[in-house]
């Protein structure tokens, strides 16, 4: 019996946006806005977007990771992470937070 594999495909494959932003100036926010309701549904029931992979992507504990969030009526998941420096602070490099969703480029989904 040969079981299949799901085949891996790259998360900007499957959505119209990725982006980055604050959510208060100490948290920022990253949304994925999929490209229609049956691939959102799938990456859904994957769960491969979740708080562990945030964590491993941004280098910081899970606890950071204040919550990932699917939302249905926009084929959409949030995730909210704690900001490493807060808005304006010294050693801070993007105010606006909306330079920070680079990491989430190469991840691979498994459908």
């Amino acid at each position: 019996m040969i079981i299949s594999q799901a085949k891996l495909r790259k998360i900007t494959e499957l959505v119209d946006v990725i982006r980055s932003k604050n959510a208060g100036p100490f948290e920022l926010t990253f949304d994925f806005i999929f490209k229609n309701f049956e691939i959102y549904q799938k990456v859904k029931k994957s769960a491969a977007i979740n708080k562990e992979l945030i964590a491993k992507l941004y280098d910081i504990p899970v606890e950071n990771v204040i919550n990932v969030i699917n939302y249905d009526p926009a084929k959409a998941i949030k995730v909210t992470i704690i900001r490493p420096f807060a808005s304006g602070d010294v050693g801070e490099t993007d105010v606006y937070g909306a330079q920070q969703h680079a990491p989430l480029l190469n991840i691979e989904i498994p459908l």
